[in-house]
């Protein structure tokens, strides 16, 4: 009897370890199922950077631009394509998102876009953009938008002009303050300045589609046309001759900023009405372009009282 009860008891335990085993097997490979999702759904959500080249291994390092024509620009990230979508100056050709991506945007009927929409995997979008691109699954090719003219800004009464920024970055983050500020436009020079492109998009977080980009072949000559405007021009410039506060004048300001390194080139100060500084009381006295440019704006604003 005392046999039977020990064989009894050694066959199901050695049955119960050999399932154990399985589950335990089953439930680990549905729990690093799960991990590889979520991780997937935080980088198309941007919560979490591209891996870099290094650790993306050949196909990475392979990875070479796509040849673009001139009237094609490919923008993406949620903030930067939901915005170009709600553009009626935009002419759009099509959009690639992931499924969340496509959720996340909104669009619960594709068709409604009037442009094709293709279903694709981050890496799909990868191929095209590179791996270093932060796209959240979603990318857009588009048209540049149409050409303004410095005419057209007659009636705004704060514009910003830029000489020579060529960082995509901080003149998509001056776009994203000259659109909290209300300015009229961004001025800038088609030679040492960025393009419209999907860096430059990104980096403004859809505000290329609020504000027009104007892209001018003579600096010189176009601040010389805002005077003619009524624009009082005044450039920035660390050893200016008097404070910006006390610098402002007449109904309409036009505010001029240089390039990262070299500020404002030598005909572009013998251009401006004026000269002026931004006084800092701190140990450092000069500040990046795009927090500049922030600073400068609300003086206007508050000069101008609009």
């Amino acid at each position: 009897m005392s046999k039977d009860r020990s064989s009894g008891r050694s066959g199901p335990d050695k049955t119960t370890s050999h399932t154990g085993a399985d589950d335990r097997s089953a439930k680990d490979t549905h729990y690093a199922t799960l991990r590889r999702q979520h991780r997937d759904a935080k980088r198309e959500r941007g919560e979490i950077p591209t891996p870099t080249p290094h650790k993306r291994g050949r196909a990475a390092d392979d990875w070479k631009a796509p040849a673009l024509a001139p009237d094609q620009v490919y923008l993406y990230g949620l903030h930067t394509v939901r915005a170009a979508l709600d553009n009626p100056a935009r002419q759009n050709v099509k959009l690639s998102a992931t499924q969340n991506a496509l959720a996340r945007l909104e669009i619960e009927t594709p068709e409604t876009l009037g442009i094709p929409v293709e279903i694709v995997s981050p890496q799909d979008i990868d191929k095209v953009l590179g791996p270093e691109a932060i796209h959240q699954g979603v990318m857009l090719e588009t048209r540049p938008l149409p050409v303004r003219r410095l005419e057209a800004l007659k009636d705004s009464p704060l514009l910003l002009v830029l000489d020579q920024v060529t960082d995509p970055h901080n003149v998509g983050a001056i776009m994203r303050s000259a659109v909290a500020f209300d300015a009229g436009a961004v001025i800038t020079t088609q030679r040492h300045s960025p393009t419209e492109s999907g860096v430059l998009a990104k980096s403004a977080s859809g505000a290329l589609e609020l504000i027009p980009y104007i892209q001018i072949t003579n600096l010189a000559d176009a601040v010389g046309e805002l005077h003619k405007l009524g624009f009082f021009t005044i450039g920035l410039d660390s050893e200016g001759p008097a404070p910006l506060e006390g610098t402002f004048s007449g109904t309409k300001i036009a505010l001029v900023l240089g390039s990262e390194g070299k500020g404002l080139r030598q005909k572009t100060r013998e251009t401006v009405n004026a000269l002026a500084r931004l006084d800092m009381p701190g140990a450092i006295k000069s500040l990046n372009v795009s927090n500049a440019a922030a600073i400068a704006m609300y003086a206007a604003r508050r000069y101008l009282k609009i």
